[in-house]
């Protein structure tokens, strides 16, 4: 009789039990980006502080290097149809009218404009004046222990710490003392201090690794 009980309840409950399994065999999925071990992004060590400097000092400056994805605004004083939004492609360039396709990616917003001003520089413009502001930088991706690993915008003034924030925070399984980072254009991760010093960039991917007890 109490078999019969037994095997009436996995039945009823077998889809329950079933989706329990799924959620906890995909939560061991992500959780397993923390891990050193499962990870198939190789690590390019810890960073020194030389680099832990250069990566402050270069979100810091007011004109960061343009990256494919991002959409830039540029104005052309007096030439309202020359002005307008543009989005960097996957290659890098951008086109806009009479100049063309330009290359954008790598570029700082002064170094585009001053390339966009030699472009419309001609005929029908002997003095163009360009500007160029970031209207969308490439979102940042955070991913490892985390409570909602995913892609999140970019907006300035983002250091690790608010990036875990805006993630739900970090898990109990967190480390409590170190990042990973990979940078755009980069081929690996390294490693940082868990500090409100250290800055995100457009286009980061962190993880939050598991602390070892």
């Amino acid at each position: 009789m109490h078999v019969k009980r037994i095997l009436g309840f996995i039945h009823a409950r077998g889809g329950e039990l079933r989706a329990r399994v799924v959620k906890f065999c995909g939560a061991a999925l992500l959780g397993c980006w923390g891990l050193a071990g499962c990870s198939s992004v190789d690590s390019l060590g810890v960073a020194t502080p030389e680099e832990e400097k250069a990566l402050i000092d270069v979100a810091a400056t007011t004109s960061p290097n343009l990256q494919p994805g991002e959409k830039i605004k540029v104005t052309v004083f007096g030439e309202d149809r020359l002005s307008g939004e543009y989005e960097i492609d996957p290659g890098g360039l951008v086109s806009l009218p009479l100049a063309g396709t330009v290359r954008a990616a790598g570029l700082s917003k002064q170094e585009l404009e001053a390339a966009l001003t030699q472009k419309f520089k001609g005929e029908y413009l002997r003095d163009p004046k360009v500007t160029v502001e970031v209207s969308s930088f490439r979102p940042f991706y955070i991913l490892g222990e985390v409570a909602k690993p995913g892609e999140y915008p970019y907006k300035g003034g983002l250091n690790v710490l608010s990036a875990i924030a805006l993630a739900g925070g970090s898990t109990y399984r967190a480390n409590r003392s170190s990042v990973m980072i990979q940078h755009a254009g980069e081929s690996g991760f390294k490693e940082f201090p868990l500090s409100a010093t250290i800055p995100v960039l457009p286009g980061d991917l962190i993880r939050v690794p598991e602390r070892y007890f």
